[in-house]
């Protein structure tokens, strides 16, 4: 079966939906939409009926692309009140052969879980951090290994119930199931991980429009996190504030004007704009290019003593992602602020190559790690919506004898 997964990305500023196809863990982007948010506030939903309808138009842009209606999603969730728990589980092999299949990791996994969720609280993740067959040998991946019984300990990743269900409550209203949970900063994660980031502890920094989240990864694994009220709009207030322009104005000037570090901005480069005074301005490059290094700078600097905070380890890698990441010269600010220690996440698929795609691309390769692990396969849609997917293309009027049209058969419905 084809492996087709939808992840979506709930921000503050806007939501971003993407459909990709996983072939031997290489992520193939089959659609993209990106659509202004409203109804919620630093992840949490605000006006319910406003959240449903953006939701509803999103995923409309991706099924216009697809010609498929989707019916599934992984979602990010928020993660202001996050709770970890180590725990373990195991279970008896009771197959005639003795081996550890799929179902049985599931099941070990289930029983590090059990009874230990708090009534008032809802699971986002399991995660394995650690295997054991016959209560002797360690393992890395126990699927088809031989034993008596399996150990798995594993970190429990929960939040309120209050954060999670109005959440799950909105897709419900629009007909689409969620399968599975995950919080930005591990989709963050799993979007530009490495091996040597898997056996190392590090910090990814994702600034955002509303929120900064700070997170700390041991070994691949999310242990602690940190959201700060702080981002993207605060420098379109700082910019708002000064000039005495609108919102939408400020905004517009830092995206199309403005750079992260005035090093490299030029006085000369100018723009006009009408305030709100009803005046007519000018705004140079480098003046506008000192408000927002300020103010990222103030944020950089907030995030580095939270990773102080969130952990007394050795850090080894701190990468900033987010939106606000993207923006010009960005690196120069990250530089003054952390030296060399700190870099830029780099997207590599197709389709995704900005940062403000990193929580929505991860989560989906995050779904892919989980059903390797337990040996199993998943797709979306059906096999017959599948067909009808490879098929999409073939609507031009084309012989198939012809070699264009072997061409079109060779490509399409293999």
């Amino acid at each position: 079966m084809r492996r087709i997964l939808a992840g979506i990305d709930i921000g503050s500023n806007t939501i971003k939906l993407i459909v990709a196809e996983i072939v031997k863990r290489k992520v193939n982007i089959l659609a993209v939409a990106e659509t202004e948010s409203k109804g919620i506030k630093n992840g949490m939903i605000t006006n319910s009926d406003a959240f449903a309808s953006v939701l509803k138009e999103t995923f409309q842009k991706a099924e216009d692309i697809l010609g498929l209606r989707i019916r599934k999603v992984i979602v990010t969730v928020p993660s202001f009140h996050a709770e970890f728990l180590v725990s373990e589980g195991s279970t008896t092999i009771t197959n005639e052969d003795k081996v550890i299949q799929g179902n049985d990791i599931v099941r070990a996994m289930q029983a590090s879980v059990y009874n230990k969720i708090p009534e008032n609280y809802e699971l986002v993740d399991i995660v394995p951090t650690g295997f054991m067959i016959n209560e002797e040998e360690v393992v890395k991946d126990p699927l088809d290994r031989i034993a008596d019984k399996l150990l798995v300990k594993t970190l429990i990743t929960m939040i309120p119930k209050e954060d999670m269900m109005p959440i799950l409550e909105s897709f419900s209203r629009i007909d689409v199931e969620v399968i599975g949970t995950n919080f930005t900063s591990v989709g963050d994660y799993y979007a530009i991980k490495t091996e040597k980031m898997d056996s190392e502890v590090g910090a990814i920094i994702n600034i955002g429009n509303a929120t900064t989240t700070i997170s700390i990864f041991n070994k691949g694994v999310l242990v602690n996190t940190s959201t700060i009220e702080i981002g993207g709009q605060n420098i379109d207030n700082d910019i708002s504030f000064i000039y005495k322009v609108t919102k939408s104005d400020a905004k517009n000037l830092k995206e199309t004007l403005g750079l992260a570090h005035k090093r490299l901005a030029s006085a000369s480069n100018t723009k006009i704009v009408t305030n709100k005074l009803g005046e007519s301005i000018t705004i140079n490059q480098y003046e506008l290019s000192e408000i927002i290094m300020s103010r990222l700078e103030e944020i950089l600097n907030i995030a580095r003593k939270q990773i102080n905070y969130l952990t007394k380890k050795e850090i080894h890698y701190i990468i900033i992602s987010g939106g606000v990441s993207e923006t010009e010269n960005f690196q120069l600010t990250l530089e003054s602020v952390f030296g060399k220690s700190a870099k830029l996440a780099s997207l590599h698929e197709i389709g995704v190559r900005n940062n403000k795609y990193s929580a929505s691309l991860g989560i989906l390769k995050n779904f892919d790690y989980k059903l390797r692990l337990r040996g199993n396969s998943f797709s979306i849609f059906s096999n017959e919506e599948l067909e009808e997917l490879s098929g999409k293309h073939r609507k031009l009027n084309i012989s198939d004898n012809s070699v264009l049209g072997k061409l079109f058969g060779y490509f399409f419905d293999n």
